[in-house]
């Protein structure tokens, strides 16, 4: 069972536990010891885990942290539980944050249990961020941030590889949240960014309150004219008659509800990589470009649904790879990511024969 599937079962779980979770022990017991173990730590072994390590601040001695998860004998992520019913707030946060200015760790989680809020100290050097770089909801599975804690698994684990992704998460997710925003209700800021460039008059408060309304609405279809373009371009690329492909583009259409319902996981991003990096003897990687779908990951040429390389469709227990010869889909299974490379002559000419029709 990969890290995924643990966490999916971890969350398909939780809300029939839920109801019994009244204590901070009970949180720890049926909620955080499980993801600790989902990321393929010991709980039991002192030589991976320390309940109620002790970190020492200032004057205070003998002040623990819930967890801390050691490498090496040093703690490398410190996590600080508080019960499923508690909201996480400043308070607890900063308790944390006393914690992690005194020990080595680069990281820290704040949890209920429910919610895991991952810190580190982007901003100034040992000194926890107010901010964290990546939060997993358990009750709202998505395995699109569910796939970062890929690096934080025993046998992954890198500071280096995941304080090189964590500044860009911290500002992803904080912009996604902000255009969320202002899709439901545009601020006058963003009112008036946008009216500006296309109005000659003066922006008085009633110009403002009208063109609210207006860029909502532009907002909205611009998002919307988006989403049904990708996704006639996925029906286009289905149409080739195939009964298996049909599947794929019902999938599309399901996408429209529940978020998109694209879950690109960090196996499909190593996949991207391998095949880039065996064409680009024939081609200049930056022309090989990936899109996700339900069913499966697909890399195009030129971002062409018409001149697809390969599919990678690694979302379920047995991994296969699509190859495509001409007017053929050939589906081969792998055992892992490495697999791909066995079929680089077969991308090649996928590639070449793309070329030679341009």
């Amino acid at each position: 069972m990969d890290l995924i599937e643990r966490m999916r079962e971890i969350s398909n779980q939780a809300p029939r536990q839920l109801e019994y979770i009244k204590t901070e022990e009970a949180t720890k017991n049926a909620f955080v010891m499980p993801f600790i173990q989902a990321l393929g730590y010991n709980v039991f072994n002192p030589m991976e885990v320390v309940p109620e390590f002790t970190a020492d601040i200032g004057t205070k001695k003998n002040e623990k942290v819930d967890y801390a998860i050691i490498q090496d004998g040093k703690p490398i992520i410190l996590i600080e539980a508080k019960s499923a019913t508690a909201d996480l707030n400043e308070e607890h946060a900063s308790q944390l944050f006393r914690y992690f200015s005194v020990t080595e760790a680069r990281f820290g989680i704040l949890t209920n249990g429910l919610e895991y809020r991952f810190h580190s100290d982007l901003e100034k050097s040992n000194q926890m961020d107010e901010k964290p770089f990546l939060i997993i909801d358990i009750l709202n599975f998505d395995s699109r941030p569910v796939a970062q804690l890929k690096k934080f698994t025993k046998s992954a684990f890198d500071v280096d590889r995941i304080l090189s992704s964590a500044n860009e998460l911290k500002y992803k997710r904080e912009i996604r949240l902000l255009l969320e925003s202002e899709y439901n209700q545009p601020t006058q800021e963003f009112v008036r960014h946008f009216t500006k460039p296309v109005y000659s008059g003066r922006l008085m408060e009633s110009v403002i309150e009208e063109f609210t309304e207006i860029v909502r609405q532009a907002f909205r279809e611009f998002v919307n004219d988006r989403i049904a373009i990708r996704l006639q371009s996925a029906i286009d690329s289905e149409s080739s008659g195939q009964e298996s492909d049909q599947e794929d583009a019902n999938d599309v259409l399901a996408d429209l509800d529940a978020k998109d319902g694209i879950e690109t996981t960090e196996e499909e991003i190593e996949g991207f990589h391998v095949v880039k990096s065996i064409l680009r003897e024939c081609v200049d990687p930056s022309r090989i470009t990936m899109r996700d779908v339900r069913s499966y990951c697909g890399i195009l040429l030129d971002d062409n649904n018409r001149q697809p390389i390969c599919r990678m469709h690694f979302n379920r227990s047995k991994k296969y790879l699509s190859l495509f010869h001409e007017p053929k889909e050939e589906r081969v299974a792998i055992e892992n990511v490495d697999g791909i490379y066995k079929y680089a002559d077969q991308l090649k000419q996928a590639v070449s024969n793309y070329l030679a029709e341009d």
